[in-house]
């Protein structure tokens, strides 16, 4: 409670809170985006070195290839409704990582994606990597790297000290900047919240669709999710999200809006 009174505090006084593109909430904003995508080039750099890219080519083709048209369609979108400065220190760069038991996929702020191979038999094709695409690249392009590093700031030093906290600590800015994306673990990433997956999915079906992708398959790709994870192992990919039936229901509701924006191609 008395975090979220300091958070209500910070954005009432106008500082310290920024608007997220497509949805327009309003979201706490007190690390520049310029110092989260500095880290987290470092980081994603470290964890391209430390796995194995995938040799399949043609399924590092389809992720690279679905990523392009997602950037691309993102970044004239952002032009058109004037916030292309969201995209400044962007340098995208997509990888599939060996990992068949890992049915996952994140983008760092910055741009920076990796899928895992272990999702791409339930992406199945070009439009279920759009799906997923989509999704993550709408994490980055929603700031939530840089809110939830913001709002551990916030409940960990208090706001008397955390201008200096960033700079005075490089390890505990790593510290912070891996839990706000998820780059704890090995097997891939601890999840948003709730209120974060659920804009991402919002977001993503958006970006799919500006891209190319008919918004029809993202709720067919999360019912294969659903499937797989009936039994007893959950797929990291899940942990966290949404219910199904949620995210399904929501996602069908947005079709209407997201077709709006849809041009096949």
């Amino acid at each position: 409670m008395r975090i979220f009174i300091s958070l209500s505090i910070v954005c009432m006084l106008g500082s310290g809170c920024s608007t997220v593109a497509v949805t327009g909430r309003r979201q706490l904003s007190l690390v520049s985006q310029s110092e989260v995508i500095s880290l987290s080039s470092q980081q994603y750099q470290t964890v391209i070195k430390s796995n194995a890219i995938s040799s399949n080519k043609v399924q590092s083709e389809l992720v690279k290839r679905v990523g392009i048209r997602i950037q691309h369609a993102v970044e004239s979108y952002l032009t058109s409704v004037g916030k292309s400065s969201i995209l400044a220190d962007f340098k995208w760069e997509f990888n599939l990582i060996q990992q068949d038991s890992t049915a996952n996929a994140w983008c760092m702020p910055g741009g920076k994606v990796a899928f895992y191979t272990g999702i791409m038999p339930i992406c199945r094709d070009e439009a279920g990597v759009a799906v997923v695409m989509g999704h993550e690249v709408a994490h980055a392009i929603a700031n939530h790297g840089a809110e939830r590093m913001s709002e551990q700031l916030l409940a960990q030093t208090g706001l008397n000290v955390l201008s200096t906290s960033l700079g005075s600590a490089p390890k505990t800015s790593e510290l912070l900047l891996m839990r706000a994306v998820g780059m704890g673990t090995e097997l891939g990433l601890l999840k948003f919240s709730r209120k974060h997956e659920s804009e991402a999915d919002h977001m993503g079906l958006i970006f799919m669709a500006l891209a190319g992708y008919d918004p029809a398959e993202a709720p067919l790709f999360w019912e294969r999710m659903a499937k797989i994870s009936s039994g007893n192992q959950v797929p990291a990919f899940l942990s966290t999200h949404p219910s199904h039936d949620t995210r399904i229901s929501d996602l069908k509701g947005w079709q209407p809006e997201a077709l709006r924006y849809y041009k096949k191609q």
